[in-house]
């Protein structure tokens, strides 16, 4: 036989040295690399550690030692008794009105009307759990029916003139936050108002009757089971479905959506409604499930903490429930933290505040990978890749 070697065993890669294996040829994994395709995730991150260091100085200013005080939120939070049923009431709401903001980002929306659905959702909630109260759970569910319907007409507003008119978004939802509180202000101190709220002089509706109320059941609370299901259908929708492939493509690109047939305008409104229904749910749950009535300060911060929520999950359906799980350990633990060391509950604002800022500065990221970036990016990309 010729030993001559084949084209194949020409062509065919030298065998590895003695005592290495196949699996050592692979280049060692660069932490660099790893960070810069979670740049979200680290963003995140610091943010919170920023916040965190922040907040502790303040604490430590007022001479309180910060690990008592964060040990104190954590603990008011979840392990003192009821302290984690009222941590997941309170989570719920934020899961919605995150949502609330996340459905619109997805198509390049910036939806802070939030509180003004939430509100409007909690006052049509209420009134009608109140008046079909009787019915029991009919009348809770038409009280969370109610309440998405009046949620989505606030958010159907601001989508149409949007849609067809080009009126920004930010501005129409701005001026619709107070719309919304003025008409239930004036629902509160007139038609709806309650009989002892005129001798009392605090504006709030009738008291819902119990069997028609949204509780909780082996302490968790049902509202916070329905906005952990409608956090995975609205994830399965933007995945899985025709209608999420829309509407992400819109927010990618308008033209290539109008191009490829999609209407552009029926998205724009649809995510606005859907938006819009999701924290007027939140309001009613609110009204259904923890007053058991209508308030003027039912939301307090909800729905502008729903923005906090949806930058931390980065417009992830699913990560807003870890985003709103904090956002709701930080509220419920406040009260108890200003009663043991004597903060002030604002710290809690300060926290959110600081990480909401972190979050949504393009910069901090740019900064973190800065001069790393492009050498890596340079490193990866060439003519043989």
């Amino acid at each position: 036989m010729s030993e001559t070697p084949t084209v194949a065993e020409q062509a065919a890669a030298p065998p590895p040295p003695e005592g290495s294996s196949s699996g050592d040829q692979r280049p060692p994994r660069q932490p660099l690399a790893y960070l810069l395709t979670h740049q979200s995730g680290v963003v995140i991150v610091v943010a919170l550690v920023i916040a965190l260091l922040v907040g502790a100085v303040l604490i430590r200013y007022q001479g309180v030692n910060p690990w008592y005080a964060y040990e104190t939120l954590i603990r008011e939070a979840i392990l003192v008794e009821g302290g984690l049923t009222r941590t997941l009431q309170k989570t719920a709401p934020l899961v919605l009105t995150g949502l609330a903001v996340v459905i619109p980002l997805r198509v390049g929306l910036f939806n802070i009307g939030g509180q003004g659905q939430l509100i409007f959702g909690a006052m049509f909630g209420a009134w009608a759990a109140y008046a079909l109260g009787g019915l029991g759970f009919v009348g809770a569910l038409a009280g969370m029916v109610a309440g998405i319907a009046a949620g989505a007409f606030i958010g159907w507003i601001a989508g149409v003139l949007k849609a067809t008119r080009g009126v920004h978004e930010v501005i129409t939802t701005i001026m619709l936050n107070y719309i919304a509180a003025g008409v239930t202000w004036w629902l509160v101190t007139g038609p709806l108002q309650a009989e002892s709220s005129k001798t009392s002089g605090i504006p709030q509706t009738e008291l819902i009757a119990e069997e028609a109320r949204v509780g909780a059941v082996a302490g968790i609370p049902i509202g916070f089971v329905i906005a952990v299901a409608l956090a995975i259908a609205c994830w399965w929708m933007l995945s899985k479905t025709t209608l999420g492939f829309r509407l992400n493509t819109v927010g990618a690109n308008k033209h290539a959506a109008g191009y490829a047939g999609i209407s552009i305008k029926r998205i724009i409104a649809l995510s606005m409604v859907l938006g819009g229904g999701l924290a007027g749910l939140a309001g009613a749950l609110e009204a259904g499930g923890t007053l058991h009535r209508f308030e003027p300060a039912i939301g307090g911060t909800l729905g502008f903490d729903g923005i906090t929520i949806a930058l931390l999950a980065r417009a992830n359906p699913l990560a807003t429930l870890p985003a709103a799980f904090l956002v709701g350990v930080l509220r419920t633990g406040a009260p108890g933290l200003q009663f043991a060391t004597g903060i002030a509950p604002e710290i809690v604002d300060l926290l959110l505040a600081i990480i909401l800022l972190m979050v949504s500065i393009p910069v901090l990221g740019k900064w973190i990978f800065r001069s790393r970036a492009d050498k890596v990016t340079a490193a990866s990309t060439s003519w043989g890749n």
